[in-house]
């Protein structure tokens, strides 16, 4: 039985992780997981105010809007939270049809097999080299 659906605004948990908290990110439609990023309060609003993913990159140390230099951005469809508010679950439209930044639909692309040997489980979709002009 579902409990009362009021409608509350969410605070998310940012005193974890260092202020930074996981968001797993699957396609609406087939449930196929993407990527995980990882967003803090200032993405967080920025994903909620636009609509659009945003992230914190841990590499750059900056807001990161995805698909903003590729293309490929992600519209969120809708947002899940865990029971502890600390990890969010985006369902996104997926612009182009990858998420992962070397070209495949899903960041998850290698299948590790027992052995610590792994292989890739999708085609590319786009060539990275001249999408993002390295």
């Amino acid at each position: 039985m579902m409990e009362n659906n009021h409608q509350d605004r969410i605070e998310l948990d940012f005193k974890k992780g260092t202020g930074l908290l996981p968001a797993i990110v699957q396609d609406y439609e087939s449930g196929k997981v993407l990527m995980l990023a990882y967003i803090n309060e200032e993405s967080w609003k920025k994903s909620i105010q636009t609509g659009e993913a945003h992230y914190w990159s841990r590499s750059r140390k900056e807001l990161w809007h995805k698909g903003g230099t590729s293309g490929h951005t992600q519209k969120i469809i809708e947002i899940f939270a865990d029971c502890d508010n600390d990890t969010v679950i985006f369902k996104v439209e997926q612009t182009g049809k990858a998420a992962c930044h070397l070209g495949y639909e899903s960041c998850f692309h290698k299948k590790v097999n027992r052995d610590g040997t792994f292989i890739i489980e999708e085609k590319k979709i786009f060539d990275p080299e001249k999408v993002y002009k390295k």
